[in-house]
């Protein structure tokens, strides 16, 4: 195993947690392991595509508002690979969210690929790929609610 696939692997602990902040409305996490400069992209769950650093944690910075305490979110690797200083990861982030102003938890079943790449000694997210999970693959590994 590369060097790089082991810290990567090691920092997907980090970028989990990261993930978890942010469906609580916390960005910080998510600020700080993502790249801050150009290029980067956002390819976000209604099909949306952001382009550039900044305006891409702006978006993450505006959507993180809609969530609030009470979310979890876990991932469900199915491929990971690091080289070069370049890394990936592809899989299942399912989540059961809390959104401001709502009473009931919404499942949230997203498809994601992201990439990082080696900026200042530490990886940094320079693309999410999300979209909605079909139905009949929701079930399988569903988070349970504290509800």
């Amino acid at each position: 195993m590369s060097n790089d696939l082991r810290d990567f692997q090691h920092f997907m602990k980090q970028r989990e947690a990261a993930s978890q902040a942010f469906v609580t409305g916390d960005i910080d996490p998510l600020d700080r392991i993502s790249t801050h400069a150009s290029p980067a992209t956002l390819f976000g769950p209604k099909g949306d595509c952001v382009e550039g650093a900044a305006k891409v944690n702006a978006a993450n910075a505006s959507a993180a508002k809609h969530f609030s305490s009470g979310s979890k979110s876990a991932f469900e690797v199915l491929q990971v690979a690091a080289g070069d200083g370049v890394a990936y990861w592809a899989g299942i982030q399912r989540s059961i969210v809390q959104m401001q102003g709502k009473k009931e938890a919404i499942p949230m079943d997203l498809r994601v690929t992201e990439v990082f790449h080696r900026e200042e000694g530490g990886w940094k997210l320079v693309h999410r790929h999300a979209d909605p999970l079909k139905e009949e693959f929701r079930e399988a590994g569903r988070l349970q609610s504290s509800a």
